[in-house]
């Protein structure tokens, strides 16, 4: 099966926690959390940060964090990704590094010197509650395979799939759609986000769901559901 590559946008609503130890001093830097950790941590006790975000003092582009990344990893023989991200918290509006691939807690404080090292200026430190909601935006790369008629699987994790689908809706809208399709749909304990896929003709919209163990049957039931309130 063969994989592509697309450049795209993930949308997701999680509840965020500053990292207040590991780090740069009087530096800002959040957690976010594995949507499936209650149910992860029952397989495995390694504590390690998910996805960490650098909060950076001014809105950083997409090309210069992966040009910075592909350096940072190439001299410290890391294989972190590094990905534009975007955090809304009411009315506090956050630019940033999103980092995933990072293994162990003590590694956030020289990767971050690192990224300093690119050029890179880090927001101070502000007073964040844990569990905060947010939306976050991220601008990242994604490798698919299709596995059906609008329906790709990530190759690197057979729990992850992305639904296209025909029209875009606003986060308020998808947030209550969604709340009533799992009421409705017999798959349970999914975690479900909305994107973007940029490809030659244009932007599609698109829906990631991970579950454990999902299968293709329990995606097409979900991508049902969508497109029957969507088309």
């Amino acid at each position: 099966m063969k994989t592509q590559e697309l450049i795209g946008k993930i949308i997701i609503e999680e509840n965020i926690s500053p990292i207040d130890r590991n780090k740069i001093k009087n530096t800002f830097v959040v957690h976010i959390p594995n949507p499936l950790a209650s149910y992860y941590s029952r397989f495995t006790e390694v504590n390690r940060p998910n996805s960490i975000v650098l909060i950076t003092k001014n809105p950083v582009s997409f090309e210069r964090v992966l040009r910075a990344t592909k350096k940072i990893n190439a001299a410290e023989g890391m294989k972190i990704h590094g990905a534009k991200c975007e955090i809304n918290t009411g009315s506090r509006k956050y630019s940033g590094i999103r980092i995933k691939g990072i293994e162990r807690y003590t590694d956030i404080e020289k990767i971050q010197q690192d990224y300093i090292n690119e050029g890179f200026e880090l927001r101070k430190n502000e007073r964040m509650s844990n569990d905060t909601n947010a939306l976050i935006k991220v601008n990242k790369f994604f490798d698919l395979n299709q596995v059906d008629e609008s329906i790709f699987q990530s190759p690197n994790n057979k729990n992850r799939f992305y639904i296209e689908i025909p029209k875009d809706v606003d986060w308020n809208k998808f947030r209550d759609l969604t709340f009533d399709i799992k009421n409705n749909v017999s798959v349970t304990n999914y975690d479900i986000a909305k994107g973007i896929f940029y490809k030659n003709d244009g932007i599609t919209d698109m829906l990631r769901v991970i579950k454990p163990n999902i299968t293709l049957e329990m995606v097409k039931e979900i991508q049902q559901k969508y497109f029957d309130r969507l088309s």
